[in-house]
């Protein structure tokens, strides 16, 4: 289960206290579950439409933030862009083996997750899911009007849709989160869902559609300036992948005294900064003095919860954009190249179906 209320993810015995005191608090009658967590996964969201026989993969949606972010609150590309392709056809045949031993009439969604060229079975739901409209339009079938059909006794071949769909660009899904409506609420994403709104972008690029998404959900991001780079322990093993390309973009790096030494030692300048609390100005400061265009900070844990709450909270009241993960970031990196190296070319919904259309047909 990868949402539901008073869930979290802890990683250590002080975390899984705080949690526990809060678990009981907020359900103190019932049993708690606790259950191993899949790190450094990627999610894959599948929806397909099954007649009893004939079995179509609509959609296969990789999501931009690892296995634990809820389903609903991450952001997702259709078709996966960075899945080997036996991964995607295995996932297409566990998926069709799925809905016949289900014997699923309608859609079904499934999530898997992959770690290490393996995959790893998250849920079934024999229904249609939250992801049916943009899998829709991606594809530019309406699939929810198929299902309803197939669930009244039509088969899928009589529908005229038998082969999966695989278009020949890329869409990409974004949230719209309400944070800035709520002063006290700090926006890391986990297992609850908080988003209110999706948008989408669809380019032929994996990187300008994430950038049209980005644009959609009125998150600015930055093609030059100064970037606060804060990573947790996990993270900081892949901090190069993340700090080469945006060094290599042009961008200047501010970070807290641990960061910067690492960047200084890959040969990266960084110009330190206090954290919260050890001496003024601090990183606060600065983004209240506008002196920072994007925040890259992914979560410490519970001793700097507090310090982190309050750079989140003053970059989101300023509109700087933030990106709590390290997936996130590097699909704003493709998005930033993009960006740089192209003006997003607009065409409407109908043309890109058009393509699809052809597609299929050819």
């Amino acid at each position: 289960v990868l949402g539901g209320r008073a869930m979290e993810i802890v990683y250590d015995r002080d975390s899984l206290a705080h949690y526990m005191a809060h678990a009981v608090e907020a359900s103190p009658e019932h049993p708690i579950l606790i259950d191993k967590f899949l790190e450094a996964a990627i999610e894959i969201d599948v929806d397909a439409i099954s007649d009893g026989e004939t079995v179509v993969v609509a959609g296969i949606m990789q999501h931009i933030e690892e296995a634990g972010v809820h389903s609903g609150d991450s952001a997702c590309i259709l078709p996966p862009y960075e899945l080997p392709e036996e991964i995607i056809e295995e996932i297409k045949d566990q998926t069709r083996k799925l809905a016949r031993e289900l014997e699923v009439v309608g859609l079904m969604n499934v999530q898997f997750a992959v770690r290490d060229r393996e995959i790893y079975l998250l849920e079934v739901n024999p229904r249609a899911s939250r992801t049916i409209p943009f899998v829709s339009k991606a594809i530019g079938v309406p699939v929810a009007k198929l299902a309803a059909k197939v669930m009244l006794g039509k088969k899928l071949t009589e529908l005229g849709f038998t082969k999966d769909p695989v278009p020949p660009y890329l869409s990409a899904k974004e949230v719209v989160l309400p944070f800035i409506k709520f002063p006290n609420v700090d926006i890391l994403l986990g297992p609850e869902m908080r988003s209110t709104g999706e948008v989408m972008g669809i380019d032929l690029s994996m990187g300008m559609a994430y950038a049209k998404s980005q644009i959609a959900a009125g998150n600015r991001l930055p093609t030059k300036g100064v970037i606060f780079l804060s990573l947790n322990r996990r993270d900081q093993q892949e901090i190069e992948s993340v700090a080469r390309p945006l060094a290599d973009l042009g961008f200047r790096f501010l970070a807290t005294e641990g960061t910067a030494d690492r960047l200084k030692a890959m040969g990266i300048p960084a110009e330190r900064v206090f954290k919260v609390g050890e001496g003024r100005p601090n990183i606060v400061d600065k983004i209240i003095n506008r002196e920072v265009d994007w925040i890259i900070n992914t979560p410490m844990g519970q001793e700097a919860k507090e310090d982190e709450k309050a750079i989140r909270r003053a970059a989101l009241e300023r509109g700087l954009p933030i990106m709590t993960t390290l997936a996130a970031a590097k699909a704003g990196i493709a998005a930033i190249r993009a960006l740089r190296q192209e003006t997003p070319q607009i065409l409407s919904l109908q043309e890109y179906h058009q393509l699809a259309a052809r597609t299929r047909q050819g």
